[in-house]
């Protein structure tokens, strides 16, 4: 399992991480998605299927853009 934490300018609110991890919970392989606001950043567990480039996929289509950090 891997764990990366994403850079994710566009959060704000409880409500921008609750999006987030609706939809990246939706995801096969993804296991937990923890997110912070105030640094905007959000933290993903996951293994196959999931892979970086679909959750940074997912989270583009959602208008939530995402860089690693």
């Amino acid at each position: 399992m891997e764990k990366r934490t994403l850079s994710v300018p566009k959060i704000s609110c409880g409500h921008c991480v609750n999006a987030i991890k609706n939809e990246l919970l939706d995801m096969e392989g993804v296991h937990s998605v923890e997110g912070d606001p105030q640094n905007r950043q959000v933290t993903v567990e996951y293994d196959s299927p999931a892979t970086m480039d679909k959750i940074h996929q997912a989270l583009k289509e959602i208008d939530y853009p995402a860089t690693q950090s």
